[in-house]
């Protein structure tokens, strides 16, 4: 791994822009937002793209704005489909596609109008099989930031070692959007349809394929978070169980038959750990009062998805204390998972403990540090 501290990919002029990009643009039922995210496509600085526009059995206006764009710019293409999800319309596209680099956007989000000629400047001068950004992550309220100035050149498997590993300060993660592929790298590479969480094997794949991989510690994508109807708002629900957690079986299956079976244990504790996360989010909801039938109905299915987590982790109580003492692990994970185990009634109440007596305590004290540091200066 090398850090590139202030660095600026060189600007690569019309005459330079000889590779193609193919653009995959996914909408479903998102008039409001797909004008903005396709002109965002269009108004790229890197203007040899592909871009092909998938309206994915959309009942509103959305793919006739999409027809509309396609009519003020000769390179949209736009297919009209079934709705198949996501990860059939990105394949869709995939097919259709001629450009040698591919890239993703959600029809929803928009890009800034120099992220493709950044990433490809780097991706050429780095001799990179795969360019990554950070994104904004855009709320109704405000908009967050994380970018610093500077690069990052992964070799060989680096890219996805810090992927498995969750280092928030590479945010590589699973979102097929904020990256920019070679396309041989994706030549058996597909998004499994009909399933959400497509993303989860379609980045770790095309990440053990990049030998090369350019990381981008600038924002260059605009992600919302808090669009009404997203998929990636809905939080615990039968999906989870379905399609999530055996995409995550998946991975570590797919880790171990790679070689990695020290990435293997690693994602595994991060798998354990976001599991006790979603209990502890279930567990603090089903103490809410439940007033009406529907609520009650609610409190059923949320006591299912906990009986559901329990289960499997202590189905697999070995493998989670083992995982949770990997060299990546934090001891308290252990002692969690073990309490866990050993008795939910009295994690549940360390837990309660810990969030209502012994975080507001230390944010206090901190607070009063703050201020008394403050007052010295």
């Amino acid at each position: 791994m090398k850090i590139i501290e202030h660095y600026q990919p060189e600007a690569i002029s019309e005459t330079r822009q000889t590779e193609q990009i193919s653009v995959i643009i996914t909408a479903y039922n998102i008039e409001a937002y797909i004008e903005r995210g396709v002109r965002s496509v269009c108004a790229q600085t890197y203007q040899n793209l592909e871009i092909i526009v998938v309206d994915d059995g959309s009942t509103d206006a959305t793919g006739e704005l999409c027809d509309r764009l396609a009519a003020e710019d000769g390179r949209i293409q736009v297919i009209h489909k079934e709705n198949g999800g996501p990860a059939d319309a990105r394949n869709v596209g995939i097919a259709r596609s001629k450009g040698s680099l591919i890239g993703f956007v959600d029809g929803d989000d928009w890009i800034d109008p120099d992220m493709y000629e950044k990433m490809f400047g780097a991706l050429t001068e780095y001799e990179a099989d795969m360019a990554v950004c950070r994104y904004r992550q855009v709320y109704k309220t405000h908009t967050e930031d994380c970018s610093v100035d500077r690069a990052v050149l992964f070799e060989g498997l680096e890219a996805l070692q810090y992927y498995v590993e969750e280092r928030e300060e590479y945010a590589i993660q699973n979102a097929a959007w904020n990256k920019l592929y070679r396309r041989e790298i994706l030549a058996d590479v597909s998004f499994p349809v009909g399933k959400w969480y497509e993303d989860i094997m379609f980045a770790t794949v095309a990440l053990s394929h990049a030998r090369r991989c350019i990381y981008l510690d600038t924002a260059c994508y605009n992600y919302i978070i808090d669009r009404e109807g997203s998929i990636m708002n809905t939080q615990i629900n039968p999906r989870t169980f379905t399609d999530q957690i055996p995409a995550y079986v998946e991975k570590t299956k797919f880790l171990r038959e790679l070689g990695r079976q020290d990435l293997a244990d690693v994602h595994d504790y991060f798998f354990y750990k976001r599991l006790l996360l979603f209990y502890d989010q279930l567990r603090e909801q089903t103490m809410i009062q439940a007033a009406s039938d529907e609520e009650r109905r609610l409190r059923e299915t949320q006591e299912a998805y906990l009986d559901k987590i329990t289960h499997i982790i202590y189905d697999n109580r070995e493998r989670v204390l083992q995982v949770s003492a990997c060299p990546a692990a934090d001891p308290r994970d252990r002692r969690r998972a073990a309490l866990f185990l050993k008795s939910r009634e009295r994690y549940w109440r360390k837990v309660q403990w810990d969030s209502r007596v012994v975080v507001p305590f230390k944010a206090a004290v901190k607070s009063a540090f703050r201020k008394i540091y403050k007052h010295k200066k």
